[in-house]
């Protein structure tokens, strides 16, 4: 009995030491890689796992110069490269996640700042939609939403004060910036809210449904002028303010997502918000655009209608331009004509897609970071922002194949680690349409 005994012991000592071997720790900079279900209840399984495969209206495209699962492929190595670079854990609070937006301190605001409700917007959407591919997604998802919860705008407390920094000892949210909301976070973290009940149901510890609609009502009280029917800026511009009130920005029309709030509250104001959307879109192309179809950063509503900003009105003198801003207009405009197939802007889509095919000469190598409305370029470089959502756009009609082939070629070859969480967030999204895999809640 007793050399059983010390058999026993033995072979105990002998596991023991292979599972030191084996078992690495986690550094707590890469929180984002570590297994969350060790500290996370079981998460449900997906009911629309990734690859969708979604059946978009009749003659849009997608690339033909790669096969469905070498896409499929491509998006799951640019999530996974995503993932690692800027989904971060909260090291303050354990069962937060934010989307670190300034690694490359691209931020002006503050060397503290690490994200906003832009990127935990995008965040929400990404692991939503990611779902199937990525076992963890639903934590990271409630991750972010409760990191959303912790940082409310002094405003409305159901939106998201659109920036925050790491103090040393906690993430705040940035005083110096303003305790508020953006319009376009908001927006993105009602539609996840929305993707994660169909992805996932709301019968457990999250109520996604009951969350996306306290803040799609909460955007129509604060983020939407009740008199003109304009997405306004943030909750801080007030519908009487005379400069403010009237503001708004095309890179927050997000058309797909103002019907999923109209069917999701059965709010008919919803409509009223589409259709002056489009109605300001179509202002802004015939009106100063025509030969383009670009959009400006920043509008305004005066007396004859709405028109571009004059210099520089809330970010930069390239305010009234096709810049960062404006950048997101063809994905964000472009993917309702791809999922509904309204047309209202399509005569806008398909005089963009026309004009930068020509202005490049078809090769997306060509495309430069900002434009005039009239067509004339800002800088003389490259910027993946601004190359990515043209592939959406070029999505539309199949005289855009070739075009489309060459951007999907272009866009896939750009490095991560050498690039910008902006351009490759928006990468990442725009890319997830193009292959299909966009979906509708």
């Amino acid at each position: 009995m007793r050399n059983q005994v010390k058999w026993l012991l033995c072979l105990t000592l002998i596991f023991a030491s292979l599972q030191s071997l084996f078992v690495l720790p986690v550094a707590a900079s890469e929180e984002s890689d570590e297994d969350p279900s060790t500290t996370a209840v079981a998460a449900a399984s997906p009911l629309r796992p990734f690859p969708q495969h979604t059946a978009y209206v009749s003659g849009v495209i997608k690339p033909n110069n790669i096969d469905q699962a070498k896409m499929d492929n491509e998006v799951r190595r640019l999530y996974d490269e995503w993932k690692g670079r800027y989904l971060k854990k909260n090291p303050y609070v354990s069962n937060q996640y934010f989307v670190h937006y300034n690694l490359n301190q691209e931020s002006d605001d503050d060397p503290q700042v690490v994200t906003t409700s832009e990127a935990n917007g995008y965040g929400m959407l990404i692991t939503a939609i990611m779902a199937g591919h990525d076992s963890n997604a639903q934590t990271y998802f409630d991750g972010l939403y409760r990191f959303y919860k912790a940082h409310p705008s002094e405003i409305n407390g159901q939106l998201m004060a659109w920036q925050q920094k790491d103090n040393g000892s906690a993430i705040v949210s940035n005083k110096k910036a303003g305790i508020n909301a953006a319009t376009d976070g908001d927006m993105d973290i009602a539609y996840g809210l929305l993707l994660a009940d169909k992805q996932w149901g709301s019968s457990g510890s999250i109520n996604y449904k009951s969350a996306a609609v306290q803040i799609i009502n909460a955007i129509m009280a604060s983020e939407v002028n009740q008199s003109a029917w304009h997405l306004k800026l943030g909750d801080w511009a007030a519908d009487s303010d005379p400069e403010w009130g009237k503001g708004t920005r095309p890179s927050d029309y997000m058309l797909n997502h103002l019907r999923a709030f109209r069917t999701a509250t059965g709010d008919g104001r919803w409509d009223t918000v589409l259709n002056q959307t489009y109605s300001i879109i179509q202002q802004l192309h015939t009106g100063y655009a025509g030969s383009t179809g670009l959009l400006p950063d920043f509008a305004t509503k005066e007396s004859s209608g709405y028109k571009p900003v004059n210099g520089e009105y809330l970010e930069t003198d390239k305010d009234g331009f096709y810049y960062y801003n404006a950048s997101r207009t063809p994905w964000r405009i472009a993917t309702d004509y791809i999922l509904t197939g309204d047309s209202r802007a399509k005569a806008q889509l398909t005089q963009l897609n026309n004009w930068i095919k020509g202005k490049t000469g078809s090769d997306p190598a060509k495309i430069k970071a900002g434009y005039r409305l009239n067509g004339n370029q800002i800088n003389s470089y490259y910027d993946l922002t601004y190359a990515t959502p043209f592939a959406v756009s070029a999505m539309i009609d199949k005289s855009n194949q070739a075009w489309l082939n060459a951007l999907w070629t272009n866009t896939t070859s750009k490095s991560t680690n050498s690039d910008t969480y902006f351009s490759n967030s928006i990468r990442l999204l725009s890319l997830i349409t193009v292959s299909g895999n966009w979906w509708r809640p």
